[in-house]
């Protein structure tokens, strides 16, 4: 979900329903009220406090282990906003009796700040205002900010590329659209790649009437698989790069991701082969006759995205640009640099191709209104398992690969994989190969690779696992497509996911 953005990367639920209620809040976007200026007034001035804080005074706590500035270990109540806003984020949308009121932004937004500020409230009463800062600090400088604005780079740069065409909807026309996609979903994330494919596919097998296995497909290897190379690919990796891991560390992934996608899409091929074959004859004339070759619009957006990846993999704040002792990037440098290839992209794409691509900005504003509060309700939880983390019984590669897939499956992808990366780094090593982090201390190898495949793949496990599944599916049933409902959906994941993770927990973990 992250839902995914998502992206997770752009967000999920009712982004695909755009051509609604929806459809305002990117196109139209409306004075904001009286309420919302004093609303982004009083947001500028707590961000300015904070950067004051924590770049000028010199107070770089922020970057701290929270559980190492508490003057205590939270107890177990504490992490209730936490619980509330992952279950609010998976049940509400759900429940006919609240799935309207979810729908708005506005909404989200008010519950994760009341979750949130319950979190802050409980650490003024336990430890004092001080540490509130030094939550707020870790929360929105050090993770919230870096985070919701890659997401928004890669969200806005990726809308502005344009894929049309029809081709011949043959079983082996679609496995190469679901390859493309899995390969590039790392390099434009999952979102990214799920919105330039979706509809190019959907107009390919216009013709035919078997294609829910097709977008089911898209969304285990495009929507989610795909991303696990890179820490722009997948929220989750992005957090662990964040969190110190090296950039290129998702590169290791490649074994286990590569035989992943071979062997989901050969099970594809047979699944479209055994579908192709019930097609009506008339259905398949009129596929075979009426085609249009794929044309490609705003390619300079694919330089914009080759500079959101240089800016992350290079711009750190804590180290020498390229190592080359030149110049170290100041504070929010990387994240400055990427409004600025924004900025961009908006200004040099021909117009009309956003429009084309029924691009909004709903979808990433669901994503930052969630996650401000995930973002602080989660360092309670956080400040726990540095403290209790390795008491939960979790020893073995494999637990972590299972715990965390399957929560990432009903919750959000981010936040779990945050949650078992801090449990991970208090577990004792022993012998296995370390990896050490940017910002210190030191986590095994065999632990964060299950983490890692455990977060990116099982969030394909269900609609709201990830960002891009519910605005794959929304986008698909507007095109006339019948997708399984959401256990329906779950009898596909089930069956051919789960013995594919079995695999992966056999030969990698």
């Amino acid at each position: 979900m992250s839902s995914q953005l998502g992206l997770e990367m752009g967000g999920h639920h009712q982004s695909g329903h755009s051509d609604s209620g929806h459809h305002q809040s990117g196109h139209s976007p409306g004075k904001l009220s009286p309420l919302g200026w004093f609303g982004i007034v009083c947001a500028v001035v707590v961000f300015g406090m904070l950067v004051f804080t924590t770049y000028i005074s010199g107070d770089h706590g922020a970057h701290g282990a929270t559980a190492e500035a508490a003057h205590h270990t939270p107890p177990l109540f504490a992490c209730l906003p936490f619980v509330a806003i992952l279950l609010a984020i998976a049940l509400l949308p759900l429940l006919p009796a609240t799935a309207e009121w979810w729908e708005h932004n506005s909404n989200r937004l008010l519950l994760s700040l009341v979750l949130g500020a319950i979190t802050l409230i409980y650490y003024a009463m336990a430890d004092g205002m001080p540490m509130v800062v030094t939550v707020l600090e870790h929360a929105l400088m050090a993770e919230y900010i870096p985070f919701i604005v890659l997401l928004f780079a890669l969200y806005v740069i990726s809308g502005g590329i344009t894929l049309k065409g029809d081709l011949a909807a043959h079983p082996s026309t679609n496995t190469v659209f679901l390859a493309v996609g899995a390969a590039l979903a790392s390099f434009i994330g999952t979102t990214g790649a799920s919105m330039l494919l979706i509809r190019p596919l959907l107009q390919t097998n216009s013709e035919r009437k078997h294609v829910t296995h097709t977008v089911i497909f898209f969304i285990f290897l495009v929507s989610n698989i795909g991303g696990a190379l890179l820490p722009i690919g997948d929220p989750p990796l992005f957090l662990g790069y964040l969190r110190g891991v090296p950039f290129l560390w998702t590169l290791s992934l490649f074994t286990p991701w590569l035989v992943t996608s071979v062997i989901l899409l050969t099970i594809y091929f047979v699944f479209d082969t055994l579908a192709y074959r019930k097609e009506e004859k008339k259905d398949i004339q009129l596929d075979e006759t009426q085609r249009s070759p794929l044309s490609l619009k705003g390619k300079i957006n694919f330089v914009y995205l080759l500079g959101v990846v240089f800016c992350v993999g290079t711009l750190d704040s804590s180290k020498d640009f390229l190592g080359l002792g030149l110049f170290t990037p100041f504070p929010m440098m990387r994240e400055l640099m990427l409004i600025i290839l924004v900025g961009m992209s908006l200004k040099t794409t021909p117009k009309g191709l956003r429009e084309s691509n029924q691009f909004n900005y709903h979808a990433i504003l669901e994503v930052a209104a969630l996650f401000i509060g995930i973002f602080i309700c989660m360092q309670v939880p956080i400040a726990i398992l540095h403290e209790k983390g390795a008491e939960l019984g979790l020893s073995q590669p494999w637990h972590f690969f299972w715990a965390t897939g399957s929560l990432s499956s009903f919750l959000d992808n981010a936040p779990t994989y945050v949650v078992f990366f801090e449990t991970a780094q208090v577990m004792p090593t022993g012998a296995e190969e370390t990896l050490a982090l940017g910002g210190g201390g030191h986590i095994a190898v065999h632990f964060l690779t299950a983490i890692s495949l455990g977060a990116v793949f099982m969030g394909a496990m269900t609609y709201i696992g990830n960002g891009p599944n519910f605005m794959v599916k929304s986008i698909a049933e507007q095109s006339g497509i019948r997708m399984p409902s959401f256990f329906g959906y779950m009898l596909w994941s089930v069956g051919i996911l789960c013995p594919v993770m079995l695999l992966v927990t056999f030969f990698f973990l």
